[in-house]
């Protein structure tokens, strides 16, 4: 030790004296308090902001993806052109209120269960002003097949904000087989 720390130190303790370097130490500590705040402080926002574009970013990709299922399970649709006196027989469901003019495919499984399927299948969406659009499906056999019809092929449609009924409808002079059941399955809407 020095002779100036021996003086420091018994002025200390007999006086009561501060020592010159404390003033500087509370500085030091001020300073690193700061330098630390603003470290967290961007450790936190860079987080909030990574987590909040992820959460945009999925956001999007679902919505994308919207899926508006209409039903579920499989609809049976029997028919017998040979003794009923109906040329048409068909499947309607009625929609509550769907604007769908934010969907762009119609998507739906069919098959044919008794005989040799129908063949092919009339698909007609209504809207809510009763414009009318149909789509034939053709190749209707007794194994599933997953449909898409873009909704841009339903060009008498001009207004989808309100859908009213999308129906199934067999011909009895476009069936190959007269008789049979049809069954339907999973129809939804998607984009």
């Amino acid at each position: 030790m020095t002779r100036d720390d021996i003086y420091d130190h018994l002025a200390q303790v007999y006086l009561g004296k501060r020592k010159k370097d404390d003033g500087k130490k509370e500085r030091q500590l001020n300073a690193w308090l700061v330098i630390n705040f603003g470290i967290t402080l961007i450790i936190f926002a860079s987080a909030f902001y990574g987590l909040t574009a992820f959460l945009t970013k999925q956001g999007s990709h679902l919505r994308e993806n919207i899926i508006y299922s209409l039903h579920e399970g499989p609809i049976r649709l029997a028919y017998d052109f040979k003794t009923q006196g109906t040329p048409v027989q068909r499947f309607s469901l009625t929609l509550p209120s769907l604007d769908a003019a934010r969907y762009k495919q119609l998507r739906f499984a069919l098959r044919g269960w008794e005989g040799s399927g129908p063949g092919i299948v009339k698909v007609v969406i209504v809207n809510a002003r009763n414009e009318q659009s149909y789509y034939y499906l053709q190749g209707v056999d007794k194994s599933w097949q997953e449909f898409q019809i873009p909704l841009e092929t339903f060009k008498q449609i001009s207004d989808w904000s309100n859908v009213k009924t999308i129906s199934f409808e067999l011909e009895s002079w476009n069936v190959q087989s007269a008789t049979g059941v049809l069954l339907i399955e999973n129809i939804r809407l998607t984009s």
